[in-house]
């Protein structure tokens, strides 16, 4: 309590706790987005809990992750190089993590693109879409974020108590928008594609930062926003067409 009440009279700290809300908030949209496509696959009576479990796991990581602050730091420290680039534990499972993410979005883009092919398969694949697997999955990709994330908060303050409640706004916002999400994706099919973009661009991303090559967040949900902007007035313009057509006297 002694080191907290130092900074709620810091307006520092506020500063700094606004501004590691934002940043964590805007990290889980790429959870968030994964574990939405992740679950609408489960069986609607499974949905929701699946993405409960997800969210709470992916809370539980990043406070035991927190609770290491001093391992998560050495998570930067190199353990080898290769062509001038000194790899860290936090550059291979950025690497990992991407990977799995290009391998899974490509996967369900294909499957969106031709379902037809090899419908056999597809059979199998949706009976083998359990939720202990959805869960599994979620978890591997918990773990990416939130070392990503926790790193972040690490490099913005020094406080953990600031940490601590910037992890748990940004929990319960994914928490809170996690059904709404879900439901919007699965009742438009465009945003599916549009959403498995934005995965592939995420597991990109995350190998370019793994490989030593940062690309500014920025860059990335600005391309998202507008890729976003423009699916919404293709939508509108759907919408209005639907209801002209309907207006039309036969």
């Amino acid at each position: 309590m002694q080191d907290i009440l130092p900074l709620l009279q810091d307006p520092a700290a506020w500063i700094a706790l606004v501004t590691l809300i934002v940043m964590e908030v805007v990290l889980g949209i790429d959870n968030l987005i994964f574990i939405s496509i992740l679950t609408n696959k489960l069986p609607e009576h499974q949905r929701h809990r699946a993405r409960r479990i997800g969210i709470g796991l992916a809370l539980v990581m990043r406070l035991a992750l927190l609770g290491t602050v001093a391992w998560i730091v050495q998570l930067t420290t190199p353990l080898f190089e290769l062509f001038g680039h000194g790899f860290s534990w936090k550059d291979l499972i950025l690497i990992a993590g991407g990977l799995f993410l290009v391998w899974k979005a490509t996967k369900e883009i294909h499957h969106t693109v031709d379902p037809e092919d090899k419908p056999e398969d597809m059979i199998s694949s949706a009976a083998n879409t359990t939720m202990s697997a959805a869960i599994g999955q979620i978890l591997l990709l918990d773990l990416v974020f939130s070392v990503d994330s926790i790193i972040t908060a690490v490099g913005m303050t020094e406080h953990l108590p600031i940490m601590v409640i910037a992890v748990l706004v940004a929990v319960t916002v994914m928490l809170l928008a996690a059904n709404p999400l879900a439901n919007f994706i699965e009742k438009n099919p465009t945003i599916v594609m549009l959403a498995l973009g934005f995965l592939l661009m995420i597991g990109m991303t995350l190998i370019a930062d793994g490989m030593g090559f940062h690309v500014p967040k920025g860059y990335i949900y600005a391309a998202m926003a507008f890729s976003g902007l423009v699916e919404g007035l293709n939508m509108l313009a759907r919408r209005r067409k639907k209801a002209g057509a309907a207006k039309t006297p036969h």
